[in-house]
């Protein structure tokens, strides 16, 4: 059974998740999010996982810091939804589901190998 890495294919960071997890024999799938949307069930039950929204976005992002204002504070689970729906390049990159069911956001070597047991 393989993880699910969710991201976009030009992401220079899913990129490299990509290429680690086929070095180190891992297997996996990816799903470019802005070609097949991730739906709202999944989307919520990962920010849960995640402990929130605020965990699942990236507001550090060029996509954050260009919306308007008024965009900027969703105070309810729609409004999230809808605003990642619009702007799929906020989801933080690469979104991993692993076999077990739990979920990381972003990229880092070490916290994969110790997810993963690569020594």
């Amino acid at each position: 059974m393989s993880i699910k890495i969710y991201g976009l294919t030009q992401c220079s960071t899913c990129v490299k998740a990509r290429a680690w997890l086929t070095q180190n024999g891992v297997p996996h799938e990816f799903i470019d999010y802005r070609a097949n949307p991730i739906g709202s069930a999944d989307l919520k039950k990962w920010a849960q996982a995640l402990g929130g929204f605020e965990k699942l976005v990236n507001r550090a992002s060029m996509t954050w810091r260009q919306l308007a204002d008024a965009l900027k504070d969703p105070q309810t689970d729609a409004q999230w939804l809808a605003l990642i729906a619009e702007y799929p390049a906020l989801i933080r990159r690469p979104l991993a589901i692993y076999v077990d069911g739990s979920v990381s956001v972003g990229f880092n070597e070490k916290r994969y190998s110790e997810k993963l047991g690569i020594a």
